[in-house]
């Protein structure tokens, strides 16, 4: 259930009109790393969070929830951007609130200018509206959500969606001089790093959560870090221990030698039986784990998701 405040969660203002940057806006709107995107990401998630996980969806619809909330903050920056621009542009060009900040007619003609060949489709197909496309008049597209039914793997791709978005509302900072936008997108982009430390806390609280999934990694091939071109830097990356595993890394100066060797590592010198049997019993008792995880979350009879 959805109810809407009309009041926005941040107070967003725009000291003038600006076409231009309203553009560059739409990537957090209808980008693929924009707040619709996350929001849906995070909605779709919650749904098979809700049975293993009621805490998990419990946060999920939070995040998703607030992020839709970001959105309409977004789409009111954009239009309080156009401010004067949007209808009929050269009538709106004439009034009061646009000939505050613009001198002139050479001024007003830049200014429609701005909002038409910036990005036509406000002035030709949206009439000067707010729709879920990208800066570049692309469709928003579902192809941008990750959602893979494994909370931990769905947890990770979180932290690099709220990664890439911080990141973006930071090179949008560089293409605006407004303090009020500035304000704006400063609480907009602080909330991604809120949501990282959620999700991190989130996937902490899953153990185990590595590897990903539920198979336990082939322990003839888990520890080889290959030499695939010329000058590798050797780093924590492919040498000593590789972290949590208990295990070292074992660095392949040739891998052409070796697969020609190992006749593409089906003959390998070392014997994996005992590590193989262990990795079995692993598969299995995880796999049962998973399992039941489920199954036993699920109540007997009719299926029924909210309690009155």
């Amino acid at each position: 259930m959805f109810h809407h405040v009309k009041e926005l969660q941040f107070n967003a203002r725009v000291s003038k009109p600006d076409p231009r940057f309203a553009n560059l806006l739409l990537e957090q709107f209808g980008g693929e790393n924009g707040e619709l995107a996350a929001a849906m990401q995070y909605f779709t998630q919650a749904f098979g969070a809700k049975v293993p996980h009621p805490d998990k969806y419990d946060m999920l619809m939070d995040i998703a929830t607030e992020e839709f909330s970001h959105l309409e903050i977004v789409g009111a920056t954009i239009q309080m951007l156009l401010k004067g621009v949007n209808g009929e542009l050269k009538n709106a060009a004439d009034s009061s609130e646009i000939m505050q900040v613009m001198n002139g007619k050479a001024a007003k003609e830049d200014i429609i200018h701005q909002a038409v060949f910036a990005n036509p489709q406000f002035g030709i197909i949206t009439g000067g509206g707010v729709t879920p496309r990208n800066s570049q008049g692309i469709p928003w597209c579902a192809s941008y959500i990750n959602s893979n039914g494994d909370l931990t793997v769905d947890l990770r791709s979180n932290l690099a969606s709220e990664s890439r978005a911080k990141l973006v509302y930071e090179h949008l900072m560089k293409f605006t001089d407004d303090p009020y936008i500035h304000e704006t997108l400063s609480f907009l982009m602080t909330r991604e790093v809120t949501h990282y430390k959620m999700f991190e806390a989130a996937l902490e609280s899953i153990q185990p959560n590595f590897p990903p999934a539920v198979l336990a990694a082939d322990p003839r091939y888990l520890q080889n870090a290959y030499n695939m071109s010329e000058g590798t830097i050797r780093g924590p990356w492919n040498e000593g221990e590789i972290k949590g595993m208990g295990k070292d890394f074992v660095y392949v100066e040739d891998p052409i030698a070796q697969a020609k060797e190992t006749e593409g590592q089906t003959k390998l010198a070392e014997d994996f039986t005992k590590e193989m049997k262990t990795k079995d019993k692993t598969d299995k008792q995880m796999s049962a784990e998973k399992r039941a995880e489920v199954r036993n979350a699920e109540p007997d009879g009719v299926a029924q998701w909210s309690t009155y």
